[in-house]
């Protein structure tokens, strides 16, 4: 029927758009929404508590909708250090549809760990296994890459049928492990003041490698994602 066209034109249209654009016109929604929604019910001068809770249940409303349309988990693609940085935060972008706004992990810090782990994804374990974090398994039924050099070790690094749903387990990681009890908190805390300190949450990061120097690493490799990130 006319509706049934007319939301299928809407879509096609819409996947036309560049994707920084689409960013920037949700963001703006999402804005333009929560503000006209807080004075709705009264409050001349909301504040951002006020302003983050419709915020939060707009994105839920509009990541329900996202999933009845079948949106396709993106395929990583890349063939060299800023196109895998592109393809890495593409599937963040993805990720993030079904990801409570307090729930998620700042891209920079995502594609600053795949960066470190795996070399702009040219370690045997991104291009093999398609793990991008290095995450490992004691399951020994869980699919499993072993090191050349310890290949008798009794942990393995996990094997993901793509690349995408490495990125998509280690938010999941981050968000239930005891190890990184910290940085929820401190997230928590941020998205409460409305101010984001990415490099104050890699520092609670620490556990994720065995390296003393590893989030001092993070955020040389933060700093590159954030201007890459930025520009695209």
């Amino acid at each position: 029927n006319r509706n049934t066209y007319i939301l299928q034109m809407a879509i096609k249209l819409w996947k036309k758009i560049p994707l920084n654009i689409r960013r920037w016109i949700i963001g703006v929604l999402f804005s333009f929404i929560s503000i006209l929604s807080a004075f709705a019910v009264g409050t001349m001068y909301p504040n951002k508590w006020v302003l983050n809770e419709f915020e939060q249940n707009i994105t839920h409303k509009i990541q329900e909708e996202w999933k009845q349309y079948g949106f396709f988990e993106p395929e990583m693609k890349y063939n060299d250090n800023q196109t895998f940085i592109q393809a890495v935060n593409k599937c963040i972008s993805y990720v993030n549809l079904t990801t409570p706004p307090m729930e998620r992990v700042p891209s920079e810090i995502i594609v600053s760990m795949a960066i470190l782990e795996t070399g702009y994804g040219k370690s045997r374990f991104a291009l093999q296994g398609n793990n991008l974090f290095g995450i490992r398994t004691w399951n020994k039924d869980e699919a499993q890459l072993k090191p050349k050099d310890n290949p008798d070790v009794e942990w393995g690094v996990k094997t993901y049928i793509t690349k995408c749903q490495s990125v998509k387990d280690m938010v999941k990681i981050i968000n239930n492990y005891h190890a990184y009890e910290g940085f929820r908190n401190k997230r928590a805390e941020q998205f409460e003041s409305g101010q984001i300190d990415v490099f104050a949450l890699i520092d609670e990061l620490s556990k994720w490698s065995t390296n003393p120097k590893y989030t001092i690493l993070v955020k040389s490799k933060a700093k590159e994602a954030q201007n890459l990130i930025s520009s695209n």
